[in-house]
């Protein structure tokens, strides 16, 4: 595939200097709609997999519950009492009239994330996923309708998830949102901290100005070869060693003519500066009083937490954040392992809730999960299978919680969203989802048209999430 050159320093970059930030040249502080002002923050939470999202959202109601204990009478009864009516988490809805006689519940592993939902901290948006118009389930399976290409395959929808495309796509929306900010004047112009990531580099954070900022887990983010010899200091002759071959990492003083070269050697100069400048704005920052707990997704949304608290001194107004989970592609196991994974979702999010609220940005932060898409109804024994709709978690002080969001299909095969074994057609994509979140984020509808391209096939007032 042909790769130009601003692909090329970004991949190079990335794959050399993990960890490194890259300034650039300030956005051009054009005329845009954008509103900048204040603090705003988004956080995707990702979760790799894909997310069995009927065991997410129960049905509740003794006849849909039937319904649903039939079809997945095995995965039931290897679950134990854990999915029995009576242990799961009843929802109150605000909006229980969209859904008649039907009740539905959470998992009993998220207790946190059902008091946030009766708090009015979060809500649930249903049958959600990558399209490229609206289908129905007849015009999916007679093929009279436009699909996603490469349906089912992980790193294909992990990216039509990020970035409205299948693998190879190199914009996601994330980081054309920051684009469009950046354009405004958020930031100073400085896309460093803009986007911002502590499960690698994909395509959701980097737009044609942002490229992503890795942020590390294990306290300064600077040359591991070097900081092996560092001694703190005590022997000045490996401190003047240490010193120069830093300045020759930052190409120092670099002369080069050829241009590529010229444009690697600032790369690297201005990672390193950007590491710099972040582990001084966190050295000066305040401890968070909440206690996270220790999991890898608690630990990557720490990490969020006291970014957010240094926003002032990295000059950020607006931010995107992408933090992720695996383990949610369960074909086998499900029984074992997905209780676990839940659990890990529910103790991470309420404690970044917390720590939020405890920073004073709670109106300020929203956070979503998603994933490469849902599974399948129907069971294969002791796991389930690849599918496409999901359901997923919106979370913040702006949010309109206490609610599900669009149209939860029956728990039943045959249903009028199956494509085949329980894979539910989406009834809302992706661009969907996003259009609420670039708006609340304060983006005019021209700039969310612009980084959403399928958005022009959907309504898109069809999400109300925020008041």
């Amino acid at each position: 595939m042909p790769i130009n050159r601003r692909q090329f320093l970004r991949t190079a970059t990335a794959s050399t200097l993990a960890g490194a930030g890259l300034y650039g040249m300030p956005g051009a502080l054009t005329a845009h709609a954008a509103d900048v002002s204040g603090y705003k923050a988004l956080v995707c939470v990702f979760l790799f997999g894909g997310l069995d999202t009927h065991d997410l959202l129960l049905p509740y109601d003794q006849p849909s519950y039937d319904s649903f204990a039939s079809v997945r009478q095995t995965l039931l009864n290897a679950q134990g009492s854990s999915r029995a009516r009576e242990m799961l988490l009843p929802l109150t809805l605000d909006n229980q009239s969209s859904f008649g006689s039907r009740a539905f519940a959470l998992p009993p592993e998220m207790p946190q994330l059902h008091a946030l939902f009766d708090q009015g901290q979060a809500a649930l948006v249903a049958n959600v996923g990558p399209l490229v118009e609206p289908v129905t389930a007849q015009g999916v399976i007679d093929r009279a309708v436009r699909v996603p290409p490469r349906l089912f395959s992980h790193n294909d929808q992990q990216a039509t998830w990020q970035a409205s495309a299948p693998e190879g796509a190199q914009l996601g929306w994330g980081g054309l949102f920051a684009d469009a900010a950046l354009a405004a004047g958020a930031n100073a112009g400085s896309e460093v901290f803009t986007t911002l990531s502590t499960a690698g580099v994909g395509p959701f954070l980097t737009g044609d100005i942002a490229a992503p900022y890795q942020i590390s887990l294990s306290g300064t983010t600077g040359i591991r070869a070097l900081e092996r010899f560092d001694d703190g200091g005590n022997n000045p002759e490996l401190a003047s060693f240490l010193a120069a071959a830093k300045d020759r990492f930052r190409a120092e003083g670099f002369a080069g003519s050829n241009i590529l070269a010229q444009d690697i050697a600032n790369k690297f100069r201005n990672g390193i500066d950007a590491n710099t400048a972040f582990d001084e704005a966190r050295g000066g920052g305040v401890p968070l009083a909440t206690t996270f707990p220790e999991t890898g997704l608690g630990a990557q949304l720490k990490a969020v937490a006291e970014t957010m608290s240094i926003r002032s001194a990295l000059f950020a107004s607006r931010q995107i954040f992408f933090v992720g989970i695996g383990g949610f592609d369960t074909h086998s196991s499900q029984a074992a392992d997905l209780p676990a994974l839940l659990g890990e979702i529910d103790g991470a999010l309420a404690a970044f809730n917390q720590a939020v609220g405890d920073l004073g940005l709670s109106q300020s932060v929203t956070t979503f999960t998603a994933s490469d898409f849902g599974r399948t109804l129907s069971v294969n024994g002791d796991g389930t299978d690849h599918g496409w709709g999901s359901h997923h978690i919106v979370m913040g002080g702006a949010v309109r919680g206490r609610n599900i969001f669009g149209s939860v299909p029956a728990t039943e095969l045959g249903n009028d969203r199956d494509v085949g074994s329980g894979r539910l057609a989406p009834t809302l994509s992706v661009e969907q989802l996003a259009e609420p979140l670039g708006k609340w984020w304060g983006l005019s509808d021209s700039e969310i048209s612009a980084s959403l391209p399928n958005l022009r096939n959907f309504d898109p007032a069809a999400l109300q999430l925020f008041s």
